[in-house]
């Protein structure tokens, strides 16, 4: 009988988030060339790249809901495909409608990636499911880096934005070799009957936390996404602060292990909203050099928010099994398309 080798999983969930956050930094940056090259107005482009806010969670939505009945296999081989095509569709579309086509499905991939890795991390590593899926998420802030650096290098070289974006097919191809074949663990350690999973959402903490989701992921990305519209007359460099951001972000979240056992999920929200409220309110003040002083003390406070509040729900509101992972995920993304 074949046996699971969970650390294998975890490592091609890793790959996979990679690939899900190189879609966005690398999107950002050709945004531009897109509208010289199919003599699109920003009014469609907001269009184009909103189709990835919105296929991210309707994948969540709806492998919420799946997840019990199809497992994280067949989800994370929906994901492969979908970024497959999703790219392949963007290096080839003619025009408007083809690149809106070709972004929703990238989005559903990426939505699809969460869906099927928060709750197998969860079930995997039960004994410290928030910790892990902190190391988990180390990967979204690190992807964006490896994205913008990657982008950032081509475009120097004078590469195309088609060929940008086929860089992205290696890592995918990597996540798929790193799953074909394997055997991957029957759910065991959460709630795996959809029924008690949808009672499980009428629970007052879950709306709470729901709601909380929102404020937490708007804070994150809304402020790290207009960076340069913000910063751009603060005497700092906006991409720097994005840097230094991203990347405190991402050692946060892999040495997060020791600050979740003291304090626990709840105190680390509380410390992460402290903080963070604290980091925005001093960019908004600061300029030049404290510009980066205030960076610091965002990047602490938010880095933690995305995958202890998935986390929090797997340990706090376990009857909501797999679907509350994934809603909670898909309440903070469909906050950044409002």
């Amino acid at each position: 009988m074949p046996t699971v080798n969970r650390n294998r999983l975890f490592l091609a969930s890793c790959v996979a988030l990679i690939v899900t956050s190189m879609t966005f930094a690398i999107r950002a940056g050709i945004l531009t060339e897109l509208g010289e090259s199919f003599a699109l107005s920003d009014y469609q482009l907001g269009w184009v790249n909103s189709m990835a806010f919105l296929g991210f969670p309707v994948a969540m939505m709806i492998g919420g809901l799946l997840y019990n009945e199809v497992g994280p296999k067949r989800m994370m081989w929906v994901a492969f495909m979908c970024h497959l095509l999703g790219l392949v569709l963007t290096m080839t579309a003619g025009g408007f409608w083809g690149l809106i086509i070709s972004t929703f499905f990238i989005g559903f991939a990426n939505g699809s990636v969460e869906a099927a890795c928060n709750p197998l991390i969860a079930d995997m590593y039960h004994e410290d499911k928030t910790t892990m899926l902190n190391k988990f998420h180390v990967w979204f802030p690190g992807g964006i880096v490896i994205g913008s650096i990657v982008a950032g290098l081509m475009q120097g070289y004078g590469m195309s934005w088609q060929s940008q974006i086929a860089v992205m097919l290696i890592p995918t191809a990597i996540y798929a070799f790193l799953i074909f074949g394997q055997e991957f663990p029957k759910t065991r350690h959460i709630v795996s009957n959809t029924a008690e999973n949808i009672k499980g959402l009428a629970n007052p903490l879950f709306i709470f936390i729901a709601v909380c989701m929102t404020l937490t992921a708007a804070t994150e990305f809304s402020t790290t996404q207009w960076v340069e519209k913000i910063l751009g007359a603060s005497g700092a460099q906006p991409m720097v602060v994005l840097a230094l951001v991203t990347g405190l972000m991402a050692v946060g979240r892999y040495f997060a292990g020791p600050i979740v056992h003291r304090l626990n999920p709840t105190g680390v929200l509380w410390a992460s909203a402290i903080i963070a409220t604290a980091g925005v309110y001093m960019l908004s003040v600061v300029t030049g050099p404290l510009v980066y002083v205030a960076a610091i003390l965002f990047a602490i406070g938010i880095c933690y928010f995305w995958p202890t509040m998935i986390g929090f729900t797997g340990e706090y509101i376990p009857q909501t099994g797999a679907l509350g992972m994934s809603l909670i995920g898909g309440a903070g993304m469909f906050s950044m398309s409002i």
